[in-house]
């Protein structure tokens, strides 16, 4: 069975997302998460299929926007502690 590179990749994809699926840790989780949908958006633009891009393009942002929010309420947690101290 002979597997070529955009084969390789939404197997990779696949892979990823699964894993992040396994995190107990939703950092962990939302970063994995972003890789394996950072993967397929890549895969949908190499296999054209828009509703994958666009799916996992969105999927992605939403990752983000968590990852970021959490650094925020960490961050604002910290100057919290900083200050009282």
């Amino acid at each position: 069975m002979e597997f070529n590179t955009v084969e390789l990749l939404g197997y990779a994809s696949s892979l990823m997302v699964a894993i992040s699926l396994m995190m107990k840790d939703i950092v962990w989780l939302r970063v994995l998460n972003f890789v394996g949908c950072v993967l397929f958006t890549t895969y949908g633009f190499m296999i054209d299929a828009m509703p994958v891009v666009v799916t996992n393009g969105f999927i992605a942002c939403v990752n983000i926007y968590f990852l970021a929010k959490m650094q925020q309420e960490r961050s604002k947690q910290t100057n919290l502690a900083c200050e009282s101290a």
